[in-house]
């Protein structure tokens, strides 16, 4: 029934966005909403403060009229997750909240303490009475003298050394000789080297120590029909393989994945992809924005996109894409 409700609605969007006009005020402030035009002013502020997202154009056929030909959405590319959302929710779900003096705080490490080691308890700590006083201790003589002796041995052996190689300064090769000699070496050794069976293969083994995870194209298009920004979701596991946009729940806030996000097809690249659904979009964008409004002053639009990725965090917890803004 879902889905037939969905398909219904969105070819109900579709006409209404055919025969809407494109929001030409700016309407961030009063309900949350921007123009396409301020939808381009921050997607600027975005590329130009965090490197890692860039403007795309797509597909030709599928610009949209309203913007910029190579402005049409942006994207961040090869985002990790290393978690699935359903782990960090039961993290965050065990922490033990400290009361009294520390009211407001956790306590550190958990209920089982550091991981790896470390200090566990205030007992384990030296007290500062316990550091020995420095205009007590004791040198010995006899070891200042040994190391001394040592030292003096060392520069007798590096003196002589350079003296044997001034001796023999007539007997190094010329530079041509020696880089002929060097081509020589490197050719001995690489026929010396196991033949490769396969593309790739010894490579395997170099890769042991880097850690494979799951990893997102995430973009963000205009969506005319609700003026607001959209999030689109393109995963790949850790083999770098096309996920199913139905495996993108597992990486998404259980209290969005069943009822925001959406499987359709990507409105530039018609790749099927989760999508963040834009209905609330507004009415939390009017909230974050009110929020952060200073008394005397007025939010600027050019932060509008690092506010709504700021938000789109708490639905995504885990892929770890950039909105941190430059100051």
């Amino acid at each position: 029934m879902d889905l037939l409700k969905h398909k219904v609605h969105t070819a109900y969007k579709g006409v209404a966005e055919s025969l809407m006009s494109t929001r030409t005020t700016s309407a961030f402030i009063d309900k949350g909403v921007v123009s396409p035009e301020e939808f381009v002013i921050a997607g600027d502020f975005l590329v130009a403060q965090c490197p890692t997202w860039s403007w795309q154009g797509g597909e030709p056929k599928n610009a949209r009229s309203f913007l910029p030909l190579d402005k049409q959405f942006l994207v961040t590319r090869n985002v990790p997750c290393l978690m699935r959302a359903a782990a960090m929710e039961e993290y965050a779900g065990g922490e033990k909240m400290l009361d009294g003096d520390d009211d407001g705080w956790v306590e550190a490490g958990g209920s089982g303490g550091v991981r790896g080691g470390g200090v566990t308890g205030d007992d384990d700590i030296a007290d500062i009475d316990d550091v020995p006083d420095i205009g007590g201790l004791h040198v010995d003589d006899s070891a200042v003298a040994a190391t001394a002796a040592a030292a003096a041995a060392e520069a007798a052996v590096a003196t002589a050394a350079a003296g044997a190689d001034a001796e023999d300064d007539g007997d190094i090769p010329d530079m041509d000789d020696f880089v002929d000699l060097a081509a020589e070496a490197e050719e001995d050794e690489a026929s010396a080297l196991p033949a490769q069976h396969g593309a790739g293969a010894g490579a395997s083994g170099n890769d042991d120590h880097i850690l494979k995870t799951r990893t997102y194209d995430l973009s963000i298009t205009y969506d005319k029909y609700y003026q607001t920004p959209r999030v689109w979701l393109n995963g790949y596991d850790e083999r770098r393989q096309a996920l199913d946009p139905k495996r993108a729940l597992e990486d998404i806030s259980a209290e969005h994945a069943q009822k925001t996000v959406t499987i359709d097809p990507h409105p530039h690249t018609s790749v099927p992809s989760a999508s963040i659904h834009p209905c609330k979009h507004g009415p939390v964008m009017k909230k974050l924005i009110d929020m952060m409004a200073k008394p005397g002053t007025q939010p600027s639009v050019e932060h509008y996109l690092f506010v709504f990725l700021k938000f789109i965090a708490s639905v995504v917890p885990t892929i770890e894409y950039d909105y941190t803004l430059a100051i």
